[in-house]
């Protein structure tokens, strides 16, 4: 059984005006929820901002040969005494000013240990001439011993030489693509010996960021600290952290930094402006701020014009008259209208807005910025590479 209302109408307007009350209080609930919840914070792992002590690439460099080139080795008699070397080391003894040979180049041969190499692993070798060689396309190097700065053999290079371009023609008229005296040897280098080094030696490990900044050292000790529940992690100076090996993870070093270098945490980004004038980029940092400054920007242009005039002498003129180059200068000088315009910014897109509203180039801009900066206007850092 249904019942009816007496006066529907009444009370359907009566819903509605219930609903109308209620749906503002309730967008404001929604809206002060939304307020209160945490901002979005852009976070790092600790592996990307940061390295391990003793985690790091070694370089290696030696000195080599690569021959079987098609004439366009070397000419000079290093060269030939480092040919002449070789063969005595072979059993053949060969005197330097008897060998004729351009076919043979003398090069620097350079390669980078990884971190943590073990002997037979294979890595790059990047081969460049220290001659007057044309090129080293086509060339084989032959076996080179990599030393590191301690003087100590740590690899051993040889293999066929890759350029990726070429050199062709003759007659006065050549064609070539890429870089010829620079070339590369793929997994050309041998690990013979790993360099000396402890992981975790005297029951600590450091950390060493690659930008150094108290803010962000200071985070990355805090995470630390939480997710491992005590304070075993502290700061040395803004560049470096230093972590104690707990107990639980004595003899396992590896699961420590396993578990510590997926940490993440919020990096503290200096406001700054990057100005590159050779190439006209400019790059402006989300921290960087604008305070409310009045800018007039305009070009000043001067042209310099020279025209040539020559008077001649007129009809029936002595003998001792000569024809004479009359040069003319013309001097115009042009200046760009400009009118004052208010800028500022808080956020980058305020920035943004209120630079492109100036209608400038970006060299026009670089201008600008360094204006501003010695106004006080700026607040950043502004670095010019």
């Amino acid at each position: 059984m249904m019942l009816m209302a007496k006066n529907p109408k009444k009370e359907y307007k009566k819903v509605i005006s219930i609903c109308s009350l209620l749906l503002p209080t309730a967008y404001c609930l929604l809206l002060t929820a939304y307020c209160l919840l945490p901002t979005a914070v852009h976070a790092e792992r600790i592996k990307d901002i940061a390295s391990f002590e003793g985690v790091r690439e070694n370089k290696l460099i030696g000195y080599g040969l690569v021959v079987g080139l098609d004439g366009t080795g070397d000419k000079g008699t290093a060269t030939m005494q480092g040919i002449a070397n070789m063969l005595q080391r072979m059993g053949l003894t060969v005197k330097p000013n008897d060998i004729k040979a351009k076919n043979t180049a003398t090069v620097i041969v350079t390669a980078t240990l990884p971190p943590f190499p073990k002997p037979g692993m294979n890595i790059d070798a990047v081969i460049s001439t220290i001659a007057d060689a044309k090129s080293l396309q086509g060339g084989t190097l032959l076996l080179t011993p990599l030393k590191g700065p301690d003087g100590r053999v740590y690899a051993l290079a040889q293999g066929s030489v890759s350029v990726g371009g070429f050199v062709g023609g003759g007659g006065g008229t050549t064609t070539q693509k890429n870089h010829t005296t620079v070339g590369k040897v793929p997994e050309g280098v041998t690990i013979e010996k790993e360099p000396p080094f402890v992981l975790g030696d005297g029951g600590e490990i450091k950390i060493f960021l690659s930008k150094p900044d108290f803010t962000t050292a200071s985070e990355i000790v805090k995470k630390i600290n939480d997710a491992m529940k005590s304070n075993y992690a502290s700061t040395i100076d803004p560049s470096s952290v230093r972590l104690k090996i707990p107990p639980e993870f004595s003899g396992k070093v590896v699961e420590l930094i396993t578990s510590v270098e997926g940490i993440d945490v919020s990096v503290d980004i200096p406001a700054k402006v990057i100005i590159n004038e050779r190439t006209g980029t400019v790059v402006i940092g989300d921290k960087v701020k604008l305070s409310p400054v009045a800018i007039a920007h305009g070009n000043l242009t001067i042209e310099i014009k020279t025209d040539f005039k020559i008077s001649q002498p007129p009809p029936f003129a002595p003998e001792s008259a000569e024809t004479v180059v009359v040069p003319q200068k013309e001097v115009t000088i042009r200046e760009q209208k400009a009118s004052l315009i208010e800028v500022s910014g808080v956020t980058l897109g305020e920035i943004v807005r209120a630079l492109n509203s100036l209608g400038v180039t970006p060299r026009d801009l670089i201008s600008i910025l360094q204006a501003l900066k010695s106004a006080g206007a700026l607040k950043a850092e502004l670095e010019i590479i």
